[in-house]
């Protein structure tokens, strides 16, 4: 029990009238007053559900907002995640810390145990929000941040939904941080993207995105086997001094062997070359797939390994490990629990395996 000591206790308290009001519609966004305690702090909060198909899931996710004090340690909102498809609990926060170790921009995360009126609701992944906190926190210059809500966001003129030209330019984007006037920045990037002559490409895009990065999310993708990361699960920044937008992963539960649903994913299910139009075109061009590839080559060899990965993937699963045990809807799957070190091997072997073998297709 002393290593589970690390995971700070999270105490919700809401009133039995509001808690009802809750749960009477799960899709309603509007929040409800609670209070939230953290190692001994009183928080006054309002609280939603949060997601989409995760609601119907008996494991709730909640969306949080300081309501008194407006922020707390920096924050003026978090994710509590349930992550309850995951057998192991640990590979959306395995993603993130990820991204970071290869260079990435991603949300800070850290597991958490949650009771709500006093009554155990189990291990939940805390996630940082991704907005000018997130940008002050990291002293990046301000700009804005738009969330990927749905298909749309594939960076291109077509819909992926219903199959015809968007109606708009900032389709299957939210905005979550700035002015009014950086909406023409996204729009003008997108339109760019799908309108540079193929000669010009090159020398284009760099006006618009930070290819270097933007590489380095693709491969973050293609290593942690994310399917709808191309197109949905990540965030948009445009750096104000820069001008160029940078990617950042979100929602990385269906990752490393297993998807949306918690079943196993065969390690070549998701192609090196990507699903979206923006990473068609940028690996269209020779210089910029050669950077792919040696960067592919260079991660393979020092952060995608069996050395670095599976020690940090014992140390999250043995924090975690006595408070599954408390975790009422995870408490009866321990056993599953404790094959997860096993499946998480084998899907870097195997996955590094599959990209050694189309890695020579980037030539």
């Amino acid at each position: 029990m002393d290593e589970a000591a690390k995971l700070p206790n999270y105490k919700l308290f809401i009133k039995p009238s509001d808690l009802k009001e809750l749960r009477r519609d799960i899709w309603v966004d509007m929040p409800i007053p609670a209070q939230l305690n953290i190692d001994g702090k009183r928080l006054e909060v309002d609280v939603s559900y949060r997601g989409s198909h995760i609601r119907d899931f008996s494991k709730k996710s909640y969306y949080v907002s300081f309501y008194k004090p407006k922020k707390f340690k920096g924050s003026s909102e978090i994710h509590i995640n349930a992550e309850y498809k995951d057998p192991s609990l640990i590979r959306n926060k395995l993603s993130f810390d990820f991204f970071s170790q290869i260079g990435v921009l991603a949300p800070y995360s850290q597991h958490v145990f949650l009771t709500l009126n006093g009554k155990p609701e189990g291990i939940y992944l805390e996630i940082e929000s991704v907005d000018e906190n997130f940008l002050r926190r990291r002293n990046l210059p301000a700009g804005s941040i738009y969330y990927a809500i749905d298909g749309d966001a594939n960076f291109s003129l077509m819909s992926d939904l219903d199959k015809a030209v968007k109606k708009s330019l900032k389709s299957g984007y939210e905005k979550k941080f700035g002015k009014a006037s950086e909406d023409k920045f996204l729009e003008r990037f997108i339109y760019n993207i799908n309108t540079i002559p193929r000669s010009e490409f090159e020398r284009g895009i760099i006006k618009y995105i930070d290819v270097e990065k933007y590489l380095r999310w693709i491969a973050g993708i293609i290593f942690t086997s994310n399917y709808d990361g191309f197109v949905h699960n990540y965030s948009l920044y445009r750096n104000g001094e820069t001008g160029l937008f940078e990617v950042m992963p979100w929602d990385y539960d269906a990752t490393w062997g297993r998807d949306v649903n918690g079943k196993m994913m065969e390690a070549d299910y998701v192609p090196l070359q990507g699903y979206n139009t923006l990473t068609a075109r940028i690996l269209d061009v020779d210089s910029f797939r050669k950077q792919y590839q040696k960067l592919l080559v260079e991660i393979m060899n020092q952060q995608f390994t069996l050395e670095f990965m599976v020690p940090r993937v014992e140390k999250l699963l043995g924090i975690i490990r006595p408070y599954v045990l408390q975790d009422p809807y995870k408490k009866d799957s321990i056993t599953q629990f404790d094959q997860e070190l096993r499946v998480i091997t084998e899907y870097i072997l195997e996955r590094r395996k599959y990209i050694q073998s189309e890695i020579v297709k980037l030539n």
